[in-house]
């Protein structure tokens, strides 16, 4: 079974057509114009469900806001979730807004201002300090508040997490405090005017293998246990990070969430026996939203050089940045795209022919889909690039060219 099939299994397809959240794509394409992101929210409630069933209850789930900004969603998410990290003071100033406290946040990044070090301790928010010169600056900062920052220290490991789509640790990086750094960074924290809590060790991102991301989490938690000896209070807070990734791409299989859970119960209970009441945290972003997203742009030209079929649609990389392969790929592979009104019908024969999916840019970096198999295509018909829930729009050179900006709805 391709990715594809696997990915189609999720939606509900109607007589050749596809339907989003209740509503035939078509129609929504026809109400709100394209190009147009469509966010499913009853995914996203059922993917948290399934997560809450599987993971041990004493494990707080956090929603990380750079995976999707879009404040429905996030409003959402904040009637579902137990806080939400993030990454700067926009990000801070949405969650706030969409009803979250500051005691459930948490403020990580590399290159926090000294605005937006003031903004989150006033808000009582968790900072993930990244380096001793933060620490140092977030405790003056504190002092010009009146007010005693909150602070994680975030740690940068010496392992990696392995198979990983980015890898966040087990080398010199710009994010954390080098493991072996960590005991004396601690010790100076211990002498500020900062409420030390605990630790923050995020190691990689869109992972599939349960095998790695237990691996991994087995030694966040041994790591943890290590450090635990600088905390005069005892450890109170733990975020183990996430990694949790999606199938995008063929040959991709599906997380094994019941093997990664089966560890957690087991690492968690060690961990309260060892340590006492702890609160741990795991951050998703991606897992939590990749796959209730959908972009859908319309065919404005079909067109064929030296043989080859090109749909050149009304959106592309300025606004889906991540499908055109140029945020991160090594070797560019596809999303899944398919033609939403002219989904396979159960037992009929489909044909197809090879095309490249293109968008209005004047550059040949503008590739939404690359030598795919799709039915045959004319201007008018829908093209739906499948898993575009996280990393979107936001991650987007939405200004590139100054085309209109794509809508976003949340269904």
């Amino acid at each position: 079974m391709s990715v594809s099939e696997q990915i189609l299994q999720q939606y509900r397809i109607v007589d050749g057509s596809l339907w989003l959240g209740g509503t035939r794509a078509a129609e929504l394409a026809q109400r709100h114009g394209t190009p147009l992101y469509v966010y499913d929210g009853e995914a996203v409630v059922r993917r948290i469900d399934r997560l809450r069933d599987a993971l041990p209850a004493e494990l707080a789930l956090h929603y990380a806001i750079k995976a999707n900004p879009m404040l429905p969603l996030v409003q959402l998410m904040a009637t579902h979730v137990d806080g939400m990290d993030v990454a700067s003071l926009g990000e801070l100033r949405l969650a706030l807004a969409a009803g979250v406290t500051g005691a459930d946040i948490s403020f990580a990044g590399p290159g926090k201002r000294d605005e937006e070090l003031e903004a989150a301790i006033q808000a009582g928010v968790i900072l993930s300090i990244e380096s001793p010169l933060q620490l140092q600056r977030a405790a003056e900062a504190g002092e010009r508040s009146g007010k005693r920052p909150r602070i994680a220290l975030r740690i940068n490991p010496a392992f990696r997490l392995k198979a990983s789509g980015m890898h966040m640790g087990g080398g010199p990086a710009p994010f954390g405090i080098d493991e072996e750094m960590a005991p004396e960074v601690l010790r100076q924290a211990v002498q500020l005017p900062v409420d030390l809590l605990g630790l923050h060790v995020y190691a990689g991102s869109q992972n599939l293998s349960a095998a790695h991301l237990i691996e991994a989490q087995d030694a966040i938690f041994t790591l943890a246990e290590r450090l635990s000896v600088h905390f005069p209070q005892g450890l109170a807070w733990l975020n183990i990070g996430g990694g949790f990734g999606i199938p995008y791409f063929a040959g991709d299989q599906a997380l094994s969430l019941s093997e990664v859970a089966d560890n957690l119960h087991k690492r968690v209970a060690q961990l309260n026996q060892r340590l006492g009441q702890c609160e741990l945290v795991l951050e998703l972003g991606r897992y939590l939203v990749g796959e209730a997203g959908v972009y859908l742009c319309r065919v404005i030209d079909r067109k064929i050089s030296r043989g080859r079929v090109y749909l050149v649609t009304d959106g592309g990389m300025h606004q889906h940045l991540a499908a055109s392969g140029n945020l991160g790929q090594v070797i560019r592979r596809n999303f899944p795209v398919v033609l939403p009104e002219r989904m396979p019908k159960q037992g009929e024969p489909s044909s197809s022919e090879t095309v490249s999916v293109v968008g209005p840019l004047c550059t040949p970096l503008d590739l939404l889909a690359d030598g795919v198999e799709l039915a045959h295509a004319e201007p008018g018909d829908l093209v739906a690039v499948l898993q575009s829930g996280a990393y979107g729009l936001s991650a987007s050179p939405v200004n590139f060219l100054s085309h209109p900006p794509p809508r976003e709805i949340l269904v």
